[in-house]
Formats: C-alpha cells, sequence, structure tokens
C-alpha cells in the first residue's frame, strides 16, 4: 500500500514549521488541512505558511478560492484526492498538514450519501437563529445529535444548518450516517500524527502568534476584506469577527484582541478533544522540542 501521512493538531501548536522539516525526511509535499487557508487574501489570520516556508516546501490547497464562496468538506475531499494521486505519481508523499478535523474525517472515512440542499428549510433554520439568538440552532443540534455538535465551532452556522437539516431530512443523525460510508483506509498505509503541548504552553504561544498577527497588519487586512463579500464559511475564521465587531465600533481594539485570544484558547480546546476520540491517532509531545527533533521523532515511527 502507498502512504499517506497527517500531521494535525490545535491551532498554534507549530504544525507548519514541524511539517515542512517532516516533508524533507519523509520525501513529501504538503496538502493543507485547513478549512481556511483556501481562501484568498485571507492570510495574516489564518497563518498561511511564508513565502519562504512555500519555497521549502511544496504546498497545495492554499490560496485556491475567492473569500466570497463557500468551501465544503466534500469538495476538499474530491480535490484531495486528486493531489494524492499527482504526489504519488511523483514518487512522494502526501503529507497532510493542519487542524481542520472535519476535513481530515471526511477524508479519512468518506463522506455519507446525502440528501440534497433544501433552500427553504436552510432559510426557517436560518430565522430560528436569529429568533431565539445566537447559539440557539447549536442547541438543537446537541440534542439531536451531540457527535456531530462536538466538532463543530458553535458560530458555525452553515454547518449546524446542515447537519440538523441531514437530521430532518432523514430522521437519522449526521454521525450515524457517517459511520456507514467508506474511505480511504483499505487503499492505503494511513498514519496520524497529533501535536501536543502542556496548555500553559500551547495557551502561551497563541497569545503570543495574535499579538504577532497584529503586528504583521492583520487589522489593515481586515479593513480590506470588510466591505467584500464573504462567504458564511469565510466568515467563520477565527479573529475576522472580532475585528469586524471593533471596525463596527461595537467593541474597543483592546477587547477585540484579547477576545481573539480568548476564543482562540477556546478553539484549541475543542480541537484537542475531537482529536482524543480518535484512537488512530499517535501523539506526539512537543514540549521542549524544536521542529526538526519533533519531525526526526514523526519520521522514525513513519519508516517502521
Amino acid at each position: 500500500m502507498k502512504d499517506i501521512v497527517f500531521l494535525v493538531g490545535p491551532t498554534a501548536v507549530g504544525k507548519t514549521e514541524v511539517s515542512i522539516c517532516l516533508a524533507r525526511l519523509i520525501n513529501a509535499q504538503i496538502i493543507a488541512c485547513d478549512s481556511m487557508q483556501v481562501y484568498k487574501g485571507m492570510d495574516i489570520g489564518t497563518q498561511k505558511p511564508s513565502a519562504s516556508q512555500l519555497k521549502a516546501a511544496p504546498h497545495y490547497m492554499i490560496d485556491t478560492v475567492a473569500p466570497g464562496r463557500n468551501f465544503s468538506a466534500a469538495e476538499f475531499r474530491k480535490r484531495a484526492l486528486d493531489y494524492i494521486k499527482l504526489i504519488h505519481k511523483k514518487g512522494k508523499t502526501p503529507l497532510f498538514a493542519g487542524g481542520t478535523a472535519l476535513y481530515m474525517k471526511a477524508l479519512i472515512d468518506g463522506l455519507f450519501p446525502s440528501p440534497p440542499a433544501d433552500r427553504a428549510l436552510r432559510k426557517k433554520l436560518l430565522r430560528q437563529e436569529e429568533q431565539g439568538g445566537r447559539g440557539f440552532l447549536y442547541k438543537r443540534l446537541l440534542e439531536a445529535d451531540p457527535e456531530t455538535a462536538g466538532l463543530l465551532h458553535p458560530n458555525d452556522t452553515r454547518r449546524i444548518i446542515r447537519a440538523l437539516e441531514v437530521y430532518i431530512k432523514t430522521d437519522t443523525p449526521m454521525s450515524e450516517l457517517k459511520k456507514k460510508t467508506r474511505g480511504l483506509e483499505d487503499i492505503y498505509d494511513i498514519k496520524v500524527f497529533c501535536l501536543n503541548r502542556s496548555r500553559q504552553d500551547l495557551y502561551k504561544r497563541i497569545d503570543e502568534r495574535v499579538d504577532k498577527m497584529f503586528r504583521r497588519g492583520f487589522l489593515s487586512e481586515c479593513r480590506k476584506l470588510k466591505n467584500r463579500r464573504l462567504s458564511m464559511t469565510a466568515r467563520q475564521a477565527l479573529g475576522y469577527k472580532e475585528l469586524f465587531d471593533y471596525l463596527d465600533s461595537k467593541v474597543s481594539l483592546t477587547e477585540a484582541r484579547e477576545l481573539i485570544k480568548k476564543n482562540t484558547r477556546h478553539f484549541a480546546k475543542r480541537q484537542l478533544s475531537w482529536f482524543r476520540n480518535d484512537k488512530r491517532i499517535i501523539w506526539i509531545d512537543a514540549d521542549g522540542k524544536n521542529p526538526k527533533e519533533t519531525a526526526e521523532a514523526i519520521a522514525l515511527i513513519c519508516s517502521k
């Protein structure tokens, strides 16, 4: 069987640096497993690899979609399958790097046959969210399908509505339908590694990264994006909503910055909870190691 390697983990854990080192060690090319790095013009907030990092290792699935377009797990899977074949044809290993658990699961486990979109139902659910207040639909999904709800951000209205739509149309939770699908494990030798750090170290890295984003011009990036039509998916990106609220004078800049740090910490916690539920994952402790040392530990396991 041909190999596929996944390097996942919470935001700010150090995936980008380790993935570039690992790509050299295992003769790999990188496919971004990130729901936001696909969007053009959303660079600082989504922490895309720098120009030098992109030069150090070939990357795919970065800067491929206009931010006005929705981008789904199904579309990610379709494109990723093509890149897997392309990279294998080059005699190299596909290395997926990112923290979007839904994308990883869609690729490895496959996607279930789902009912077609019901626009009228979606509008009805959206009205319910508006009337019931933010989080209304998420609470409803928690009751109907807690497993799927656990994978989603409470503000990810588009995916919450889709999960409720599937439940209403099929009378079956999306999580149950997904268990009946087949993915790539019968075709490829798949290894999944998750980087982890102590909570104190991870939260410190998150705070430092947010401060660095502001120094790099994150506010200017948000000013440029604010007047553009952004898809519902793109609007879920961490940091952008908080700065849009600042630009609308709803919060101060200091409050927006602290909210970004707080919401990012909460997001990292949810990511770790999801990854801990996947028994296929090999955990890699990154505390006290530089990226090269961490990559070498992963490469050693890959070689066995």
